[in-house]
C-alpha cells in the first residue's frame, strides 16, 4: 500500500511540474490568464494526489491490520482504500475543468 500512496504523490507532483508546459500556452490570447489556469490545475492535481496518497497509505495500513484479525472485513476495508483514491480523481477532474471549460 505504501508503494501505491507514493505513486499517487509522485503523479501529482509530476503533473504539477508539467502543467505549465503544454501546447495550449502558445495559443492562449492572454499568457497571464493561461499561466494562472495552469498553476491552478497543477495545484489541484498535485495537492489532491498528495492527499489521496496519504489517505491510501493510512487506510491501507489499517485495512491490512483489520484483515489479519478478521478476514471477513476485506470488503469494507477495500472500500475505504478506494475512497481515498477517489480524492486524487476529483483533483484531476477539477484540473480538467479549469483547463478546458473556464
Amino acid at each position: 500500500m505504501k508503494i501505491l500512496s507514493r505513486t499517487l504523490m509522485l503523479l501529482g507532483l509530476i503533473t504539477l511540474a508539467l502543467s505549465s508546459y503544454t501546447a495550449a500556452a502558445q495559443e492562449a490570447a492572454d499568457p497571464l490568464e493561461f499561466a494562472a489556469k495552469a498553476i491552478g490545475a497543477g495545484l489541484a492535481v498535485g495537492l489532491a494526489g498528495i492527499g489521496g496518497g496519504y489517505a491510501v497509505g493510512v487506510a491501507g495500513a489499517a485495512a491490512i491490520s483489520s484483515i489479519t484479525e478478521k478476514p471477513e472485513m476485506f470488503g469494507r476495508s477495500l472500500l475505504f482504500v478506494v475512497l481515498g483514491e477517489g480524492i486524487a480523481i476529483y483533483g484531476l477532474l477539477i484540473a480538467l475543468l479549469l483547463l478546458l471549460v473556464v
